[in-house]
């Protein structure tokens, strides 16, 4: 059994989305298929020896969709480009089609004549083959593989109308008909609209799939057996080769250091702002980036297997799962076009038999008329056009969120979990204290010193360092030294300098009283700081406390979430001390530290499955995987892309405070939607008697259809209205 993730073109309502699905599902050897409207995907698990990925592509062609099989994973910018010229189009047809049902419906008002007639029928014609070709050619499919749809309606409903006029306008020879003409072409613009807003919507969501696997390089030096480096694709790397990763350079799998000693940046992994040294037997991870010397790696996973290939198939995975939403209107789908052409049938057999006079002809208008009024229009604007508004209330107050899942979900949120660095944090160190222990030194004096000796280093710390003290008069150096993982050693002014930690410091015979270990105590208690020490001439003259700060308004946002009832969890690769005095200093009852990217994934997969209804927010690379297994992702705008493309919402400010303001759009939103799906259903039951005539024994009340057309375009325009109202709240 296999499990994978297909692009899926052509969808464009859920009675598309429920269709393909459906095909795939009945399918020999389909164990399970989910098609994800929102994503434009479908998830199959299927056994790989009763059916192949051609049988399913052949099998949605033939129900007029295209499932993309071949590089799915390499070839995304070409999906990308189908994608827009399938929205353009969308675009072009709804313009087109609108303007034409408007051009008709003047006419009308302007001369009611032979040669208008003429006109509104050319113009429709051309209009139904270019704009409704579509909808015509999927609902014939559809018919023929057994299935139908919203197409199958709307097919109906315009070639019925169309059709009824043009046997009207050709067969009446005196007076000029009613003709119905406008009703067919709205009736394609506004479903064409709703299709082109529920596109814009969905947005792109293969970018995060696509700059996730740009972190890993294509081409790779391989150390051949006589020990020379050749430059070949990453993807002809067998285990156990050995790759040469020079300064700069991204390393493009999971492996062991064979060779050499570095600083490695592994922030878009691990979420650390400080780059980790990495020596002979060191683990190291694709994606991250080598900054100093030349290292040589053996290969221990590859591709898919490595660290950054497991989070890219998380992410794929978890995106192309099914917005809860759409599941309310697939089933609505299912039911719906079945039992609109069983009531239209019906209303035509009860006038023919039981109408009387011109029975006939009062049965075939009623039945065009219920067809036309149950024409899902409301129904496909309902959801893309409170999404659209409620996007672009968000976007304008600085939260970009993607699709509709997390429109639907964040309002139930009740556990949010927090990544520290980049989201509660800064994302960088900075200076806290320079607490001077040589009174007789000055400030001045020891800032020049020091300023001077971390100028010529490029490691985080040092630039933090230099920010703190500003500029500096610079000083010759006569010898300057990087001890990995200790610190730095110079020479200056005709005495020795150090600056490290202690154990650099007890190399040099250097000891620390008890008032400066209490001191150093303080800073990793109370401002989970690191403490270094600055010495010369055998003396130590200063500590340095350098730790990432904690951003604006976070304890408010604590406090605020608590009072919704909402558990709070914090989750670093930080030590567990420094994590555990996060969460004690910020109020969060859950904090554990140590975390690797997996490990957060595991845990947010843990709460999720317990019951939970999760929120995790994160900035970095390491964030994707547990971004996609919880229920509501959401990014921090100031932190990685990865993280940003792959979360369902991203706070552009990277204002976390702004976290229970998207929760509430959210509520909004949802609400938005549920009022215009209710209006629609509303709408139908209400419309439907009115349109089959119902009414008319006891009142005289009937619709003919081009009244039903009208009413038809209110209730989309209603719909339209309520969710713009949402922009006010």
């Amino acid at each position: 059994m296999t499990k994978e993730e297909y692009p899926l073109l052509g969808l464009h309502c859920a009675g598309c989305a429920a269709r393909a699905e459906q095909v795939l599902r009945e399918l020999e050897g389909v164990h399970e298929a989910s098609v994800n409207l929102a994503t434009a995907s479908a998830q199959v698990h299927y056994d790989e020896k009763l059916t192949s990925e051609q049988t399913l592509a052949q099998a949605i062609a033939r129900a007029g969709y295209q499932l993309v099989v071949e590089q799915r994973y390499q070839d995304d910018e070409a999906l990308d480009t189908l994608r827009e010229q399938e929205l353009k189009t969308l675009r072009n047809n709804a313009i087109l089609t609108l303007a034409v049902g408007f051009l008709l419906m003047a006419l009308m008002w302007v001369e009611h004549s032979w040669r208008i007639a003429h006109i509104e029928f050319v113009l429709t014609t051309l209009t139904l083959v270019i704009s409704g070709r579509g909808f015509y050619s999927r609902a014939w499919r559809q018919l023929f593989d057994g299935g139908m749809g919203m197409d199958t309606l709307v097919s109906l409903s315009t070639l019925v109308a169309y059709g009824y006029s043009v046997a009207l306008l050709f067969t009446s020879q005196d007076e000029i008909p009613h003709l119905y003409f406008e009703a067919a072409v709205m009736i394609i613009a506004f479903v064409l609209l709703g299709k082109y807003l529920e596109g814009r919507a969905k947005g792109n969501t293969t970018e995060a799939i696509r700059r996730l696997a740009g972190l890993q390089p294509k081409q790779v030096l391989r150390r051949n057996l006589a020990g020379k480096a050749e430059e070949i694709s990453v993807y002809d790397l067998i285990l156990g080769d050995c790759i040469v990763v020079r300064a700069g350079e991204r390393i493009a799998v999971d492996g062991l250091v064979a060779e050499g000693e570095s600083y490695v940046d592994e922030s878009m992994l691990t979420g650390e702002a400080i780059p980790q040294l990495r020596s002979m037997g060191s683990e190291v991870f694709a994606g991250s980036i080598n900054q100093n010397g030349s290292l040589v790696v053996r290969t221990t996973a590859l591709h898919r297997d490595t660290l950054l290939g497991r989070i890219i198939e998380r992410v794929r995975m978890a995106q192309g799962s099914k917005a809860p939403i759409q599941r309310i209107v697939d089933r609505v789908a299912a039911l719906f076009v079945p039992i609109i052409l069983a009531l239209s049938l019906l209303t035509f057999g009860i006038w023919t038999l039981f109408g009387g006079q011109g029975a006939l002809e009062q049965g075939l208008v009623s039945a065009i008329t219920v067809l036309i009024i149950a024409c899902p229009c409301a129904l496909g604007l309902a959801t893309p056009t409170a999404i659209m508004v409620g996007i672009g209330r968000a976007a304008e107050e600085g939260i970009l969120i993607k699709d509709a899942e997390s429109l639907e979900i964040a309002r139930s949120i009740d556990t949010v979990v927090f990544d520290k660095t980049g989201t509660l944090s800064e994302g960088k160190p900075r200076l806290l204290d320079l607490y001077i222990v040589d009174k007789s030194c000055s400030h001045e004096e020891l800032a020049r010193r020091l300023g001077n000796i971390e100028r010529r280093s490029e490691h985080p710390i040092a630039r933090a360092i230099l920010e703190g003290l500003g500029e500096v008069e610079p000083i010759m150096l006569s010898q300057w030294e990087n001890i990995p993982g200790r610190g730095l050693r110079a020479e200056l002014l005709g005495s020795r300098h150090l600056v490290g930690n202690a154990a650099l410091l007890a190399e040099e015979g250097i000891s620390l009283s008890a008032e400066v270990l209490s001191l150093s105590q303080g800073y990793q208690e109370k401002l989970s700081a690191s403490p270094l020490y600055f010495a010369w001439d055998g003396q130590l003259r200063a500590i340095l406390a350098i730790a990432d700060q904690e951003k604006a308004g976070i304890r408010e946002l604590v406090r605020t979430l608590k009072d919704r009832g909402i558990e709070l969890h914090l989750l670093s690769g930080d030590s567990q001390s420094i994590v555990s005095q996060w969460g004690e200093r910020l109020g969060i009852e859950y904090a554990l530290g140590n975390v690797r990217p997996n490990d957060k994934a595991d845990y947010i997969q843990r709460l999720v499955q317990s019951g939970r209804r999760v929120a995790m927010l994160g900035d970095g690379i390491n964030d994707s995987s547990a971004l996609a297994e919880a229920t509501l992702s959401v990014a921090m705008g100031t932190g990685s892309d990865i993280a940003i493309e792959s979360a369902q919402a991203t706070i552009t400010s990277g204002d976390v405070r702004l976290l229970p303001r998207l929760l509430e759009l959210s509520r909004l939103t949802i609400r938005t939607i549920h009022q215009n799906l209710f209006w629609a259903f509303v709408y139908n039951l209400l419309a439907i008697p009115l349109a089959a005539g119902a009414f008319a024994p006891c009142t005289g009340w009937t619709l003919t259809p081009m009244l039903a057309s009208l009413m038809m375009a209110l209730s989309s325009i209603s719909v339209v209205l309520n969710s713009l109202r949402f922009k006010r709240q």
